[in-house]
């Protein structure tokens, strides 16, 4: 299930907590990143604000499966505030685009179901912004993950070079989306199939 949270909507409270603790384990836990933890179990920084809007996809039982958050550019974000080097000019800034921040797959996934859930939130992306009068996304991205990007069959550019920061090699990265994504995604293969569930599931 989709579950779209916005600005001016109150938010499933549920929901919120297990996107900010499966967010702690992958992006904490996991992969060390040096960022703020809420009672130790929910990673949430200054960009989680009343500004942010969220896709999570979530099982038939509420568990969290994958999510992602969308800053907009007419805000400072995380590639205007913190990475403006990545671009060779100005950081994207326009009402009709947003930054994707936090993609994030659960860790209770294997590897099929990461496939799955991923395909489905980079559609959902898609549909999101078609329905929200958004032109494009921009991102920061670790190259490794850049790569997959660029396979996704959109269309996907790089704002500038590839830059070592602190260890990891970063670029920024624009994406349109027109009304021809959708098919373009689906002739490289990211669709929206059936979903998994981990309910009850041990996190690997």
């Amino acid at each position: 299930m989709l579950n779209i949270i916005s600005p001016g909507i109150e938010p499933d409270a549920a929901i919120m907590r297990a996107m900010f603790a499966a967010r702690k384990s992958v992006f904490v836990d996991l992969l060390g990143w040096d960022v703020p933890v809420l009672a130790g179990q929910y990673e949430v920084d200054q960009f989680d604000n009343v500004h942010a809007r969220y896709l999570v996809l979530t099982d038939d039982e509420g568990a969290h499966l994958a999510s992602t958050r969308l800053l907009p550019t007419t805000r400072e974000c995380i590639l205007s505030g913190l990475f403006p080097m990545l671009c060779d000019g100005p950081p994207p800034a326009a009402a009709d685009i947003f930054e994707i921040t936090r993609f994030c797959l659960d860790r209770r996934l294997r590897a099929t179901e990461r496939r799955l859930v991923r395909d489905a939130l980079v559609v959902a992306l898609a549909d999101y912004a078609l329905a929200n009068a958004i032109a494009g996304y921009c991102a920061v991205a670790e190259n490794s993950w850049l790569r997959q990007i660029q396979t996704f069959g959109w269309q996907c550019e790089r704002l500038g070079a590839v830059v070592d920061v602190h260890g990891e090699h970063l670029a920024a990265v624009r994406i349109v989306i027109e009304p021809n994504t959708p098919a373009l995604l689906a002739a490289a293969g990211i669709r929206a199939t059936g979903l998994p569930s981990v309910s009850g599931k041990l996190a690997a």
